[in-house]
């Protein structure tokens, strides 16, 4: 490239930014032209192309043909057991976003399962040997090693929801707070006095999230939050029915319940209708995803739509443009990205 020593703004080798700016496109788009994907127009990536001609911008994989540390593949990586993962449509839904993006790359995906100690020691030496260009993870805990493991092999890495509100690695969630408020404000309008919450895994940052906008919709609506009505639940069926059962023992008055997921409703659902309580005469019920299951449930699920194969999608752009660069958002010291998408209350007659 004859422009090989023209240097950036910043006075070092040209960025990704620079590129972007120059071409008046996003960095995303960018990073689908370097990355060979056919979702932009010829013009848009005549004008990048221009500008990586005219700036010298080089990826830090050097050209694809000398490629030797290129994989082209991606892995996306579920840290929970797989019999889960194919229970919950979530899952299923993130896949398909992400599996519908990535085919307009060269890239492929990988699926890797990693609930148990043995298959993450399999998974860090996997990941150690760098035969992955970056990593999707989906589902991840607290105390989860794993991200740590991928910031130290500096392998570029998209979270699917943050660890914490001070995660460093880029990430992808929907708006888990405002979800819950809007689920709650719902049922406090129908004139619910005593709204219950099954949570999520309190281990996952969203599922605290999702506690928090329940909390804080009660005290604006001027009642008070009752701590006996929220119980642990962990996203599953069997969680939702252990935690409904906790509910009607200790408050037989319970007369809404918000649950963490849509799986988890029906598990709730089948122990209201169990224990004689309509729904919703009785107990309002309203869950969260507006997966399939919240469609043919009887009757149909008041739920919190999160627009996840969206976010599939959106994981992916972050994951490509974390590529091009060649180096995790939380080694290069830049602003964090963090994308949260919005929610919204699909009506039923659940509630």
């Amino acid at each position: 490239m004859a422009s090989h020593g023209v240097r950036g703004r910043s006075g070092g080798r040209p960025t990704l930014e620079e590129v972007a700016a120059r071409a008046g496109v996003g960095r995303g788009t960018v990073s689908r032209v370097i990355n060979g994907s056919p979702r932009v127009s010829d013009a848009t990536r005549a004008a990048v192309e221009a500008a990586v001609a005219e700036l010298g911008y080089v990826p830090n994989t050097a050209a694809r043909a000398l490629a030797a540390n290129r994989t082209d593949a991606i892995a996306l990586v579920v840290p929970e057991p797989e019999t889960r993962f194919f229970a919950e449509p979530y899952f299923s839904d993130m896949l398909k976003g992400v599996g519908s993006e990535l085919s307009e790359t060269e890239m492929q995906l990988l699926l890797i399962f990693a609930g148990s100690d043995r298959e993450r020691e399999r998974l860090a030496q996997y990941l150690a040997a760098h035969r992955v260009d970056g990593v999707l993870l989906v589902s991840v805990h607290a105390d989860d090693p794993l991200p740590d493991l991928l910031t130290q092999l500096e392998i570029p890495a998209v979270i699917s929801g943050p660890r914490s509100a001070a995660e460093p690695l880029a990430s992808v969630d929907s708006d888990n707070y405002g979800g819950a408020r809007s689920a709650v404000e719902h049922l406090l309008s129908r004139g619910r006095g005593r709204v219950a919450h099954i949570t999520g895994h309190l281990a996952v940052y969203g599922a605290q999230r999702r506690v928090d906008g329940y909390r804080d919709a009660l005290r604006e609506a001027g009642h008070e939050v009752d701590e006996g009505l929220i119980e642990p639940g962990d996203f599953t069926e069997e969680g939702g029915r252990r935690a409904m059962a906790e509910l009607l023992r200790r408050h037989p008055d319970v007369d809404a319940v918000f649950a963490a997921s849509d799986v988890t409703a029906a598990g709730a659902g089948q122990v209201l209708r169990e224990a004689g309580r309509r729904i919703p005469d009785d107990v309002a019920l309203v869950g969260y995803d507006d997966s399939a299951i919240a469609r043919h449930m009887e009757p149909p699920l008041t739920s919190v739509r999160q627009p996840i194969e969206e976010m599939g999608r959106a994981m992916i752009d972050l994951l490509l443009t974390e590529i091009a660069d060649r180096r995790p958002a939380a080694s290069r010291g830049l602003e964090r990205h963090q994308v949260v998408l919005a929610t919204e209350l699909v009506e039923r007659r659940s509630s």
